[in-house]
């Protein structure tokens, strides 16, 4: 396993870099659907860069990050309410989020369905998802993946489209946008 308690200082440092501009300005036209005082719960959050991102374009938000490694939450910024908890079981009420966002965190999930049922319990009706991540499917993808997997991470990475049908079978309505070997969805709940 990568040992993430110990690597906070690195990903705070470089993790910033690794996200592309257009990336972060598709996440702020979506963030911008929100409500004023909307809760948004970064989730496999790390130091919280994904919620850097959002406060910088939405400082109205209420910020909440979830991630099972101490060692990296302790970096994160001060306006992020956070709790060392998994995907897998989330310690949140029913409906408690409007949008949830997963910055390169799903494929780390050790069970990916049971994380979607979590974040469908606690994504309030309507609820948005935004997730980005490594296509599987370029060379690169597959690289990151067999790195991931040889270090002993879960690797579950995904096609867009085979993540898009999964995120269809939970209720959301899903649209991919793709980045080279990186692609966003970006997602909502559908009317009951």
């Amino acid at each position: 396993m990568i040992p993430f308690n110990h690597l906070g200082w690195i990903f705070k440092t470089i993790g910033p870099a690794i996200y592309p501009r257009k990336v972060r300005e598709l996440f702020c036209l979506f963030l911008k659907l929100l409500s004023k005082q909307a809760s948004v719960l970064d989730l496999g959050a790390g130091t919280g860069v994904m919620s850097e991102f959002a406060y910088a374009c939405r400082d109205d938000l209420r910020y909440v990050a979830v991630d099972p490694a101490e060692g990296m939450l302790k970096f994160s910024p001060e306006y992020l309410q956070t709790y060392k908890a998994t995907a897998e079981a989330l310690p949140f009420e029913a409906e408690s989020f409007d949008m949830i966002f997963m910055g390169e965190s799903l494929h780390h999930f050790q069970d990916v369905d049971k994380a979607l049922q979590e974040s469908v319990r606690v994504l309030k009706k309507e609820g948005r998802l935004f997730i980005y991540d490594f296509d599987v499917s370029t060379f690169m993808g597959k690289s990151i993946c067999r790195g991931e997997k040889f270090l002993g991470e879960p690797g579950n990475f995904f096609r867009p489209e085979a993540l898009k049908k999964k995120l269809e079978s939970y209720g959301f309505v899903a649209f991919i946008d793709q980045y080279g070997y990186r692609y966003t969805i970006s997602a909502q709940l559908k009317k009951e």
